[in-house]
């Protein structure tokens, strides 16, 4: 065991490209739960967009194309729940682990010639020399452009959700749907775009996965991470920040399991490997004993009168 082989400073830069897919997917279910709906399909929409990103890049040569069509393919799988949550008024438990069973399905079906390629080399950041700084320099400046992307809309989002009219009237239907209707408000149609919204974001964390973090197509390679995600968003209480930090405890114990393997660390590799989601598990059950910071109306379906 050689715990001297772990360069601290890379580990912390592989945490923050590490936590990326887990981000990208909670951020984009705290705005749909926000809305009032729990969407479950988060899993499926990931490895849609994991396997849509994959295919586009490859076939174009361009991964940003790829991951562009990556939200595209997460935010189009998640109008198949949002037509039959919030328009054929089926049970958004059933439906969101229907979703994710057909997305899994669909997404091995889409891959199966495409096993064993790799995808393109996603193009630097003009950062120019700094990365090359001592510490901060590949902490900093060290990653791919949805990383950044990444920290990017969890500011967005906070500051929409606390600051903006638009945010205002999503929280307010993710509290009272009835009492949103009543002022005017569309509930349906809100609440669908939020649901693309969180489709798209997880699409670019499935993308993030077959592109970057291990840059070829597998069945099933998203492994879990939109249940994760899921976990995520209630362990967080619903805030974009916490959501942030959530995301970088999952990563930071995914990356330091790999760098204790290598370490030659005398754990089998089954417990190290099994010990990102354990960690989750238990922080979540610590800290989300309050249930009260819930949207009031997450879950309910939505009945228009009048």
């Amino acid at each position: 065991m050689d715990l001297s082989a772990i360069n601290p400073v890379l580990l912390i830069a592989a945490i923050i490209s590490a936590a990326t897919p887990v981000l990208l997917a909670a951020i984009g279910e705290t705005v749909v739960e926000k809305s009032g709906v729990l969407n479950l399909g988060v899993e499926g929409m990931m490895i849609i967009g994991a396997v849509t990103g994959f295919i586009v890049a490859v076939n174009t040569g361009d991964p940003l194309i790829g991951f562009a069509m990556a939200a595209v393919g997460g935010a189009g799988l998640s109008l198949l729940f949002a037509f039959l949550t919030q328009v054929a008024l089926a049970n958004q438990v059933a439906s969101g682990l229907a979703l994710t069973l057909f997305g899994l399905g669909l997404s091995a079906l889409m891959g199966q010639s495409y096993v064993g390629i790799k995808p393109p080399r996603m193009p630097d950041m003009p950062f120019g020399d700094l990365p090359n700084m001592p510490v901060i320099g590949p902490i900093v400046f060290g990653h791919d452009a949805i990383v950044y992307v990444g920290l990017l809309l969890v500011a967005l989002t906070w500051a929409v959700l606390k600051f903006t009219r638009a945010g205002l009237i999503l929280r307010a239907v993710g509290e009272n749907h009835d009492a949103a209707h009543a002022l005017g408000y569309k509930v349906k149609r809100i609440r669908t775009m939020a649901i693309m919204f969180g489709g798209a974001c997880a699409g670019l964390g499935g993308a993030h996965i077959s592109l970057i973090r291990v840059p070829q197509w597998t069945e099933g390679m998203t492994a879990g991470v939109g249940w994760i995600a899921l976990a995520l968003v209630v362990f967080a209480s619903w805030k974009p920040w916490r959501v942030l930090l959530g995301a970088y405890l999952f990563g930071g114990i995914s990356q330091l399991q790999l760098n204790l393997q290598g370490a030659g660390v005398a754990i089998p590799v089954e417990y190290l490997a099994m010990s990102p989601y354990i960690v989750t598990i238990v922080v979540l059950v610590i800290l989300s004993a309050d249930k009260s910071r819930a949207p009031a109306s997450l879950g309910r379906t939505f009945h228009a009168s009048g």
